[in-house]
């Protein structure tokens, strides 16, 4: 009812022009008939639709013009009389009672939402707005606005072989999503340090998540899988390296065209990695300066109009009198597939930009250490 009301506000008069329809509709209609249960139900309405303080007073209202209509026709000292005065200060009682139990419930609903906000903050913190000369831009909303955790998962790390960046969808939504995701996240931080290929490292996130599934198999299904896109930017902002696992492929923006780089071999999700005699290859692609890569997940991919038709990102309108920022890229798209959709989110949505700006940037003349600890 909360967003009824912040939407039209002034469908909280509607309990006083419910009493005040029904004393005109009393008045009107012979003495045999009565209209005060509909007074009876604007005092429980008003419960729902107003504050505790007006509702008090409506019902202080209803009470009073309950009384009127009893005094106009000589049934205010009867038993009819008490019966509609006794029904309407009832239904006051319920209606602010019902006002109590709502409000209660909201309380503990936004304790719930701060704690799953801190809670997905904590797993999936917002990552820097730089890394060295690179800009980065993401969002994350849920399927569940309420719930506000779902099941995707994005992290992006400086290591020695160049800037890593992982994307994924864990499969299912909600607190039974957190677990996965703390877990392919702490393997990616860690992992994305000490493997030189991005094979190996896909093959590290595996074994994580094995290892946690195998630790909650009271609680997990033999089905589970996460998809994954793994990229890698080296340093000098020349090459970009993409390992695919089941996961829609990025983008390119280039002078405010939009590129997919679909994988040559694309590979099956974590979790299901050992159906394929082979594990996937890695893919490269060449960068220039001012290059926008773009990653999503499902939740914009597989977004649907009122046709049941997919949006396709590659059609994003950017600004073309000057490259757009991260920012702007990740704006423009959230409203796109807002309009295309109509609104409607039915699975999480995360998106990452990531901006080529390589003027000025360092260079690396260090050779990494390779470590497999």
């Amino acid at each position: 009812m909360d967003r009824l009301t912040a939407r039209w506000p002034s469908v909280r008069w509607f309990p006083l022009g419910l009493i005040v329809a029904a004393a005109v509709g009393d008045a009107l209609t012979p003495i045999g008939y009565t209209w005060v249960p509909l007074i009876a139900a604007a005092c429980v309405l008003a419960g729902v639709l107003m504050s505790f303080r007006s509702a008090a007073w409506t019902g202080v209202f209803a009470l009073a013009v309950t009384v009127m209509l009893d005094w106009r026709v000589g049934i205010l000292h009867g038993g009819t009389g008490w019966v509609e005065e006794i029904t309407v200060s009832l239904a006051v009682l319920i209606g602010l009672d019902v006002h109590w139990m709502l409000e209660r419930r909201d309380r503990r609903l936004a304790a719930a939402w701060s704690v799953a906000g801190a809670l997905q903050r904590a797993v999936l913190p917002a990552p820097p707005t730089r890394i060295g000369p690179l800009r980065v831009a993401a969002r994350y909303e849920a399927a569940d606005a309420e719930a506000r955790i779902g099941g995707d998962a994005y992290a992006i790390q400086d290591t020695p072989f160049g800037i890593r960046v992982l994307i994924g969808d864990i499969r299912g939504k909600g607190v039974g999503a957190v677990s996965i995701t703390t877990t392919l996240i702490g393997a990616f931080r860690e992992a994305a340090h000490h493997t030189s290929s991005l094979e190996e490292l896909a093959e590290r996130l595996e074994q994580s998540l094995e290892r946690d599934q195998a630790q909650h198999s009271h609680t997990s299904h033999d089905e589970e899988f996460t998809t994954a896109l793994i990229a890698e930017i080296d340093h000098a902002g020349r090459t970009l390296r993409l390992l695919n696992r089941g996961h829609p492929a990025p983008y390119l923006i280039r002078s405010g065209r939009v590129t997919e780089l679909l994988p040559a071999d694309p590979g099956l999700p974590l979790g299901m990695g050992d159906l394929l005699p082979q594990p996937a290859t890695t893919d490269t692609f060449p960068l220039t300066a001012d290059d926008i890569l773009l990653f999503v997940t499902d939740g914009v991919t597989e977004a649907r109009d009122a046709n049941g038709a997919f949006y396709d990102p590659t059609q994003l309108a950017l600004p073309d009198r000057r490259p757009a920022t991260p920012t702007e890229v990740l704006d423009t798209l959230a409203d796109a597939v807002y309009q295309w959709a109509g609104g409607r989110r039915d699975d999480d949505m995360a998106t990452l930009a990531i901006s080529l700006n390589t003027s000025g940037m360092p260079s690396r003349t260090k050779t990494p250490q390779l470590s497999d600890t």
